[in-house]
């Protein structure tokens, strides 16, 4: 099992999301968070006044999937041809447990 996580811009969740729903990718979990990267985010302006300031940090998402081995290069695939900016990190998964049915590895996802 592979864990996927991609860190992408707001407005591609929802394309992600439905191009893994099409491959059956089960359950997918968005948690918003602040960062920065190589590039510096865009300017702001001050709500009254001429004044831009630059934010350190700006607002992404991180998309995270697990899927088995066998789909791990079509799950970034998909991502990647949905989104133009990000990243997308891979961790092998040891075990995976359903708290529910006590279903292991691949049958708990």
């Amino acid at each position: 099992m592979i864990r996927i996580d991609a860190i992408v811009p707001q407005n591609d969740i929802r394309a992600i999301s439905d191009a893994l729903k099409k491959i059956h990718v089960g359950g997918i979990t968005v948690m918003k968070v602040r960062g920065r990267g190589k590039t510096v985010g865009p300017a702001l302006h001050a709500a009254k006044g001429t004044e831009t300031f630059i934010p350190e940090f700006t607002d992404k998402f991180i998309v995270t999937v697990i899927v088995e081995d066998k789909d791990e290069n079509e799950t970034v695939n998909i991502i990647r041809s949905h989104t133009k900016i990000g990243k997308i990190f891979m961790y092998k998964l040891s075990r995976a447990v359903d708290i529910a049915t006590g279903a292991e590895n691949e049958q708990a996802i």
